[in-house]
């Protein structure tokens, strides 16, 4: 049984679109990717699948718990965790205290590894803390007891690079124990990092779900040439190439094959050559690209 199964999954708040006909499944110990911009239905897809918001329509399920049961959705959220974007964290307690209070309600194995682990202050009150140390508590508080199932909104926001580098080791040795985890974020190297298949939603629906590898794949490669004498354009007039600049160094980019590349250089006297994968940001942006204005949507959340 899937970790994560949404069939028609769509929330309305009035007129306005929160989600719209969302269909997916993340399989048990799955790292799986959720990407869009801001307004794109992330968070409100997370808040239905914790049953904070009820669906206008469709279905859902968490660790086999129906999202519109109450009971086997309070029963399921023991072996859930959650850190949201902003934690809403009580100001006036210490981190410690807030441990104890997630204790009584869901468990706790192993707060004082974390805590260890990430540095986080337990001693002061909350409302001292800064971003990062209130992002530090939340991830103890989301993974203290042990969840199966670890869903996560911008989860490193706040960190600096290198607790977000320990964070991400932390998340592989949980994967490697069998959790499953649903990340939603808009840094799109922290979702290379970490997911094998990527879901990216636009305006509260799905534009693509596939894998991090297929969609690299179908980014194709970036092209730098440099050869002695100058490059005729129409030589590299074949399928797959796009973005085509030529001047001193040529650039394009290359989907699909190598063989028509070969093809076309044959007669130049190539004086260097790379190839490169193509950044995930520049993939994320092909599934956006222009708004009704004309004006390319900026990706953020």
């Amino acid at each position: 049984m899937p970790a994560i199964q949404a069939t028609g999954l769509t929330k309305y708040y009035g007129d306005v679109r929160g989600v719209e006909d969302l269909t997916f499944s993340v399989e048990e110990g799955e790292a799986f990717g959720y990407l869009g911009p801001n307004g794109a239905g992330k968070t409100t897809t997370i808040r239905t699948l914790l049953g904070f918001i009820a669906p206008t329509d469709g279905t859902a399920s968490v660790l086999g718990a129906d999202v519109r049961d109450a009971a086997a959705l309070r029963a399921a959220r023991k072996r859930i965790g959650y850190l949201p974007a902003e934690p809403g964290l009580d100001e006036s307690a210490t981190g410690r205290e807030l441990i104890r209070l997630h204790a009584g309600l869901k468990g706790d194995r192993r707060s004082d590894d974390l805590a260890a682990l990430f540095d986080a202050p337990l001693d002061r009150a909350v409302g001292d803390y800064s971003r990062g140390n209130r992002q530090k508590l939340a991830i103890v508080l989301a993974f203290m007891h042990e969840p199966d199932l670890v869903l996560m909104d911008e989860p490193t926001s706040g960190l600096d690079p290198l607790m977000q580098e320990r964070f991400y080791d932390f998340l592989d040795a949980e994967r490697e124990r069998g959790v499953t985890l649903f990340i939603s974020s808009h840094i799109l190297g922290e979702v290379r990092r970490v997911c094998e298949r990527v879901g990216i939603v636009r305006d509260g629906r799905f534009v693509t779900v596939e894998s991090v590898s297929d969609l690299l794949d179908r980014a194709g490669k970036h092209v730098s040439l440099r050869v002695k004498g100058e490059v005729d354009p129409d030589d590299f007039a074949f399928e797959g190439v796009h973005d085509l600049s030529v001047d001193t160094t040529t650039t394009f980019t290359l989907t699909g094959g190598y063989d028509d590349l070969v093809d076309a250089l044959d007669g130049y006297h190539v004086v260097d050559l790379e190839i490169e994968e193509a950044p995930l940001e520049e993939v994320f942006m092909r599934f956006y690209g222009e708004d009704d204005t004309g004006r390319v949507e900026e990706v953020v959340a």
